[in-house]
């Protein structure tokens, strides 16, 4: 077995080799997940940020990581999806269902993604998330949601295409995993 080099510490992630390989790793045990969700009248939520990795706006679903609150190594997917929901959005579910988790990108990354679809919003505030994010909300037909992501990409946003996989399970919900 090859010897595994740390290469950086950070708070979120850390730099490490392993033979040739260049990868980084999570330091928070659960990941990522990612929110699916659409009001009563059909609308799909987007959130808007700056991203610094990127250097750009994105149009991203509602998503964030979890168990990265201190003390809350444990929360799951569904835990995570619903308070960040409500911090980024001001929505809060009456459900979340878990529909799978899988690598974010697997040659450079152990991070794992969970998709969660959120249903029976309730708006409780404007959304805009905590005091170190800038989140502006979009609500956008489902009908016209592919097209609208397409047009902010011609605009100059960052459009990550795990949208369009978001998208993908409003219509075929795929419940892969029974895994809260």
């Amino acid at each position: 077995m090859t010897e595994t080099e740390t290469l950086f510490n950070g708070r979120w992630l850390r730099l490490q080799r392993r033979g040739r390989w260049e990868f980084a790793e999570r330091t928070n045990p659960g990941g990522g997940v990612i929110i699916i969700a659409i009001t009563a009248e059909g609308r799909v939520v987007f959130v808007e940020q700056w991203r610094e990795a990127v250097r750009s706006k994105t149009i991203e679903m509602p998503a964030g990581l979890v168990g990265d609150l201190a003390g809350n190594a444990q929360e799951s997917a569904v835990a995570a999806a619903a308070r960040e929901l409500t911090e980024e959005t001001g929505y809060r579910a009456g459900r979340i269902e878990f529909l799978m988790a899988g690598p974010s990108s697997a040659g450079m990354s152990n991070e794992m993604i969970a998709f969660v679809r959120a249903y029976d919003l309730v708006r409780e505030h404007a959304g805009g998330g905590d005091a170190t994010e800038d989140i502006l909300v979009h609500e956008v037909p489902l009908a016209d949601a592919a097209t609208w992501l397409l047009g902010k990409s011609r605009e100059g946003y960052s459009i990550d295409p795990k949208l369009f996989a978001g998208l993908y399970f409003i219509e075929h919900s795929p419940v892969l995993f029974n895994v809260p």
